[in-house]
């Protein structure tokens, strides 16, 4: 039997959703009709284009935020099957490997193991996006002028997310009976980054067959 998605999430709160949108704000705005269109049953592709008369980077920002607390609850579904002994390198099949730099502690990149590699990748985006000089939310404070280029990487980084679960972790999807949901927000991500070219298509070919076969 399926299991609760609600009852699932709420086992560990380590990887809750962590971003909220204000409300009253202009963003929580955005968020809203971004949630009822998806509610709706339009089609995805439809879902994730801008809106007439709003800012592209209004847009971005409600979607980034929004994915990283859907993706992070995904991957918290997965958190007790993706270990040190199960998942020593954070790795997409044979073919890749994916491995861990920032500004920090890890200038130079790092073979990790997956459930390292996920921690360290929430805890830089959930900075990011709380970072008032790179996520603004005062009203009349503009975005910085690399803010596609930062959602660009965040984006980047958060597909891999999908690319570890979807290949070595589908098991666990399957006896959750989580499917559903999680290629609901695969397809929804993908339009997404297509519709706005925010993720280099080579990044997308460990998926790629998949892919065709879901996005059609």
């Amino acid at each position: 039997m399926a299991l609760c998605l609600k009852q699932v999430f709420a086992k560990d709160k380590t990887f809750r959703p962590r971003k909220r949108f204000e409300p009253g704000t202009q963003r929580f705005e955005l968020y809203k009709k971004a949630q009822a269109s998806l509610k709706s049953g339009l089609d995805l592709r439809s879902v994730v284009r801008l809106p007439p008369g709003e800012n592209i980077d209004d847009w971005i920002a409600v979607h980034v935020v929004d994915f990283f607390n859907r993706i992070n609850l995904i991957y918290g579904t997965m958190a007790e099957r993706c270990s040190e002994s199960s998942c020593p390198v954070m790795a997409g099949g044979p073919r890749y490997e994916y491995r861990w730099q920032d500004e920090r502690q890890y200038r130079r990149p790092a073979k990790l193991s997956a459930p390292r590699y996920m921690a360290l990748l929430m805890d830089w985006i959930e900075g990011l996006i709380n970072d008032e000089d790179v996520f603004p939310t005062r009203v009349g404070v503009p975005f910085p002028k690399n803010f596609q280029q930062v959602c660009t990487k965040i984006l980047t980084r958060l597909f891999r997310v999908f690319v570890h679960v979807y290949i070595h972790h589908f098991d666990s999807i399957l006896s959750m009976g989580a499917e559903a949901h999680v290629n609901t927000c695969y397809k929804h991500f993908y339009y997404f980054i297509r519709e706005f070219s925010l993720v280099d298509q080579r990044e997308l070919e460990p998926l790629r067959e998949m892919t065709e076969r879901i996005c059609h």
